[in-house]
């Protein structure tokens, strides 16, 4: 069983896979924790690691074999914004999430998960979204707004963790009963 769930940040895409990877007993890989975690080895902030990653296609073509091999090995839950189109570029057998959300909603999530006020992470989001969405159109041919590869979009503005995992659970065991 191979899932792959993707959202923009704020939109609960870590919350939900932690809890779905969990109840249907799969691994559970997030890329957004490996991308923030070599961005610390290399002593830079989420934002600097993105703005060298524009100008280094290596780094994201590395995690994304990373994340493709993991993939390919089946059993796992793989959680990051590229996760459907490397599965489906990959030619795997997945059920494809996407994960919506209002943009403020999403901001005042990140911001009481890091700490900012609303504004910082209102413009934190739109500088980190503007910069993903212009690398992965560079490097790869992907526009981050077309949701047509998913097999279910599901918007969590007012949906609960608890409801969308039951869903996502739901259409996992559909998909691969």
């Amino acid at each position: 069983m191979l899932i792959t769930l993707s959202g923009l940040p704020g939109s609960g895409t870590s919350t939900v896979a932690r809890s779905a990877a969990t109840r249907l007993g799969l691994a559970h890989l997030d890329g957004g924790t490996v991308f923030r975690s070599l961005a610390a080895e290399h002593g830079l902030s989420l934002a600097e690691f993105a703005r060298l990653a524009e100008a280094d296609a290596s780094i994201d073509r590395s995690l994304d074999d990373r994340l493709l091999d993991r993939a390919r090995d089946g059993h796992v839950l793989l959680e990051s914004r590229l996760a459907g189109w490397l599965a489906t570029r990959g030619g795997l057998d997945a059920l494809r999430v996407w994960i919506a959300c209002d943009d403020r909603e999403r901001a005042r999530r990140v911001a009481g998960r890091e700490g900012h006020d609303l504004d910082a992470a209102v413009t934190a989001n739109a500088e980190r979204e503007a910069s993903e969405r212009q690398r992965y159109q560079d490097f790869y041919g992907i526009d981050l707004t077309d949701l047509g590869i998913y097999d279910l979009v599901i918007d969590s503005t007012s949906s609960g963790p608890d409801e969308i995992v039951a869903m996502l659970v739901d259409a996992a065991t559909a998909r691969f009963a």
